[in-house]
């Protein structure tokens, strides 16, 4: 019986991937690369949704790693193919392996049968409302005619940019995660001291 439902689980996330592609390509006349955007966009927010409303929190941070991937290629398909990489490498790689550690290493596979944000739940929908409305003014109040062609920037020109001009803000933000990282282990060593 569990097979069935991972089959029509997938079958159902096939359908609302594929039919917006499908409607973009097909009546709307949009590229492939309009609808491989629509694909990712929806992927990510289908797996943004399963990240704050499931209950099993390794399958939430499974679902976390699934929308930065979806993030990483919606970066590459817009013509951004460092900042795609950086994505794959900082958040999938990094962030997301550190929060699974993290979720393995303090709590319990399950969550709670009444979390703590679930009594934020008006306010939240009033925000995500309000947000909604903002969005939505924004996409239609914009001429999207008179926007220019895809400008995609190399790895040497970003580099060379951010390396010449903007040496001085690159380097602060190099200590500044220096000095994060040094005051970590040092709170770290601390607690484990008095404990």
């Amino acid at each position: 019986m569990g097979a069935w439902k991972y089959l029509l689980g997938t079958t159902l996330l096939a359908g609302i991937l594929l039919t917006p592609a499908l409607i973009v390509m097909g009546p709307a006349g949009g590229s492939f690369d309009d609808a491989l955007f629509v694909v990712l966009a929806a992927l990510m927010l289908v797996s943004g949704l399963a990240v704050v409303t499931m209950r099993d929190i390794i399958r939430c941070g499974l679902a976390m790693i699934v929308c930065f991937l979806a993030l990483a290629g919606i970066y590459g398909v817009a013509g951004s193919p460092l900042v795609a990489a950086a994505q794959v490498l900082v958040y999938v790689g990094a962030i997301s392996v550190l929060v699974l550690f993290a979720i393995m290493l303090t709590q319990s596979k399950r969550a709670p049968s009444r979390l703590v944000f679930q009594t934020q739940a008006g306010p939240a929908a009033v925000l995500a409302v309000i947000i909604a409305v903002m969005v939505t003014l924004t996409v239609t109040g914009t001429a999207w005619n008179e926007v220019a062609e895809r400008m995609r920037v190399g790895a040497n020109a970003l580099a060379a940019t951010l390396f010449a001009d903007y040496v001085l803000p690159f380097e602060i933000v190099s200590v500044l995660l220096l000095m994060a990282v040094v005051g970590g282990v040092f709170l770290a060593k601390r607690e484990g001291k008095g404990s």
